[in-house]
């Protein structure tokens, strides 16, 4: 008991520590972001852009589609291009073709050698200088660079538009056209993805070769090559890791855990009687295969659009339903039906845990479910209306899409799930609180489920922490907090806890051990993982030092998964452990696939892109994307559909349960995610990698290495993977149905009475 003290006291001072850090960040973010001028003005007086343009077009950008639409420092989707990259390659060869013509009276590619260098070399001073002045609020440019913004001005505008000049171009970006009707908001989207470059490119005040966003993107034109403190901390980073995983193995060798104990010879739960609120948690697991479903399809008919920008097989399907609107609920349902499973779990276990039904607790779990049943249907159609509509940049924000990735649904949708999740925190606190108040082996286990609830609940407001008019830097500081923190951090934490708990619940593994390795292991995970936010943030307006701090701390979150593979291997061992646990085996080795995907996921795909020096050539690339399928799916998917067979096995008729079809599912999901990344993201990232290196983002991100042959080889060699990684998510489908079909088919088993206090 002592030594768990401790450990609670240092996770709660390494958690403290690691926030007011994370804090102190965000203000310094806050305080040296790029500054957005008021006025963007010629030399000789010509009004580039007017007071409030960058932040309007900001908010038109979003209301376009934003991130599902290309991205804006490398965050967002990959079909269309990086504006930031997009723009500052256009602008660099628009301001070398002006000088061109006026003073040789030809274009750039026809002068000599020694003409193009002493261009070049202008170009790179003219781009980096940095003429912003605090005073005025105004950037000033040269006439000749005036001159070469109008002109990428004029192509954002058509693209932007209907200019049906650039309706293949369109096309090969799967954008609609005329993605902004309203003509203030037309006229301000180019502000927004100038400044967005200029911030890339304009060396920072007192600084040489050193932009607002550390040189990124790799742009050889204006000299924006790799920091220094990028390649060093890089370096020191891989060390570091290094160096925790060789004290990690060190620890576990010099600390031997218990054994596993005996285990019972039946199973503890086979006479668990369900109460009404455990009943009530059923339709949530099938809410959540409905949602699977919808996601994999909108998944295929996204990755589609990257050959077929704005058609389906010949049919134009992006007109009812653009690459926008597919791209968000693909990745917007990725996170409501896997929280949604881990939700449903938290209300199945706690009147199990603690023997006890709080009054109105199935009426609580009632109400709770067809909430969230509106939040998903609600913002989903009126994300989907908002797009197709052009409703504009009020009503995107506040009810449609916001356009911005894995946070979308507008901001009365995200205050209604806010209010949701304090309410599901409620009714699971409810529940769980006579097991808190009564001393127990497994108190600690079940403390750390709470908490972590409590922390699910508590740190979605960092949704509601922007507005329609903070800085772009801001909001990505926030945005990051809710993905990683939320997704990544305090769900993982919480699904760790719920295991380790079945698992004492079922004899597997005893309640002493499993309390003081939770406990480490979250300390271990949130040690890393809370400052390890940073890497998110390397190039995105934020100071040099969130390099470093971002560097050595998101090392530190491959640690855990260094003896990963010996508790898959006991977790395998324990499913072997008498026959009655064959019942679980299904759940257990979803369980086991989870650390086998957050090993492949997580670690390997993870730490290759995690790396200052790798991001900076990859971020925003398809690399990106594998490590999001094979993490986000294989390790949180799959801990979802795990719990999801545990509860679903506690709720129904045994007769009606059969593993035949479980089988199929579950190899045909994990075999068909591991065809899908290695086959086709992986190859193609590598391909984008090597353009990035050679020539820049702007050429990785570009119609001829996106639509090149390769790259659509590529993803058609996705519809093999995808075909099986379906088949399996079919099966799952099928399985829900039959056990549906089978119970109505057959009388349930008596269940002998007052089973719930004895579990």
């Amino acid at each position: 008991m002592h030594a768990t003290r401790k450990l609670w006291t240092w996770l709660a001072v390494i958690c403290a520590l690691s926030f007011a850090v994370l804090g102190w960040v965000g203000t310094e973010i806050y305080l040296t972001a790029p500054p957005i001028p008021k006025h963007v003005v010629s030399s000789k007086g010509t009004v580039l852009f007017s007071p409030g343009q960058v932040q309007r077009g900001q908010e038109a950008w979003l209301a376009a589609g934003g991130q599902q639409l290309g991205s804006v420092w490398g965050h967002g989707s990959y079909v269309a291009p990086d504006w930031s990259a997009d723009w500052l390659h256009r602008e660099a060869l628009a301001l070398r073709e002006v000088w061109a013509q006026r003073d040789f009276g030809a274009a750039f590619d026809a002068l000599s050698l020694e003409q193009q260098a002493a261009l070049n070399s202008r170009l790179k001073a003219e781009m980096r200088t940095n003429t912003y002045d605090a005073a005025t609020d105004t950037i000033t440019l040269s006439p000749d660079r005036a001159e070469a913004v109008q002109r990428v001005v004029q192509h954002y505008t058509a693209l932007f538009g209907a200019d049906p000049s650039l309706d293949a171009l369109r096309e090969q970006y799967a954008m609609n056209a005329g993605s902004l009707t309203d003509p203030a908001d037309l006229n301000a989207l180019p502000a927004f993805i100038f400044w967005s470059a200029w911030s890339a490119a304009t060396d920072r005040p007192g600084e040489t070769d050193l932009s607002y966003t550390s040189n990124w993107p790799h742009e050889p034109l204006v000299a924006n090559t790799p920091t220094a403190g990028a390649g060093i901390w890089s370096i020191a980073s891989i060390i570091f890791m290094i160096a925790a995983i060789a004290g990690m193995i060190f620890y576990h060798s010099t600390h031997q855990e218990e054994g596993d104990p005996k285990p019972p010879k039946a199973d503890p739960l086979f006479d668990l009687k369900p109460t009404p609120s455990m009943k009530a948690t059923r339709k949530y697991f099938y809410v959540v295969i409905g949602l699977i479903l919808a996601q994999v399809g909108m998944g295929v008919i996204t990755a589609h659009y990257a050959v077929e920008g704005q058609s389906f097989f010949g049919f134009p399907l992006a007109q009812i339903l653009p690459f926008t609107v597919s791209r968000t609920i693909h990745t917007q349902f990725a996170v409501l039906w896997i929280a949604t499973a881990w939700l449903a779990t938290g209300l199945y276990i706690a009147p199990a845990i603690s023997g006890h039904e709080p009054k109105y607790q199935k009426l609580g779990v009632d109400v709770l479910f067809y909430a969230l049943l509106f939040i998903v249907v609600g913002s989903t159609a009126m994300g989907w209306l908002g797009t197709l509509q052009h409703l504009g940049n009020d009503f995107s924000f506040w009810i449609g899409n916001q356009g911005l990735e894995f946070t979308s649904m507008g901001r009365i949708w995200q205050i209604l799930l806010f209010i949701g999740l304090l309410f599901w925190v409620t009714l699971l606190g409810r529940g769980l609180m006579p097991a808190l108040k009564t001393p127990s082996e497994s108190r600690g286990l079940i403390a750390m489920v709470f908490l972590a609830a409590l922390c699910i609940g508590g740190f979605y407001a960092t949704s509601l922490t922007w507005g329609k008019h903070t800085h772009y830097s801001m909001i990505e500081y926030w945005r990051w907090w809710l993905v990683h923190l939320w997704v990544e951090g305090f769900f993982e934490v919480f699904a760790t806890a719920v295991i380790a708990l079945l698992f004492t619940r079922l004899g597997l593994i005893r309640a002493s051990t499993a309390n003081s390795a939770i406990i480490l292991e979250t300390i271990v995970f949130l040690f890393g993982g809370i400052l390890g936010t940073l890497h998110h943030l390397y190039f995105t307006g934020t100071p040099t030092f969130v390099i470093a701090i971002g560097a050595m701390f998101s090392a530190l979150e491959v640690v855990p998964l260094a003896m990963i593979g010996v508790e898959a291997y006991r977790n395998y061992q324990r499913s072997k452990a008498a026959p009655w646990v064959q019942a679980y085996k299904w759940s257990i080795l979803c369980f086991i696939a989870v650390g086998f995907w957050n090993v492949v996921g997580a670690g390997l795909l993870g730490f290759s892109i995690n790396t200052p020096i790798a991001l900076y050539y990859m971020q925003g690339l398809n690399m990106t994307a594998a490590h999001g399928h094979a993490a986000l799916f294989g390790v949180y998917g799959m801990l979802g559909i795990g719990l999801l067979l545990f509860c679903l096995r506690g709720l129904s008729n045994r007769l009606a349960w059969s593993d035949r079809l479980l089988a199929p599912m579950f190899w045909s999901l994990n075999i068909g995610l591991g065809m899908m990344v290695f086959i086709s993201l992986v190859p193609a990232g590598i391909y984008q990698a090597w353009a990035s290196v050679t020539k820049g983002m702007w050429f990785a991100r570009s119609p001829e290495v996106v639509h090149s042959p390769f790259m659509e080889t590529m993803v058609w060699l996705r519809v093999p993977g995808d075909i099986v990684f379906s088949v399996g998510v079919l099966f799952l489908a099928w399985f829900a149905i039959r056990l549906l079909m089978g119970e109505s088919r057959k009388q349930p088993l008596p269940l002998p009475t007052g089973a719930v206090k004895r579990a």
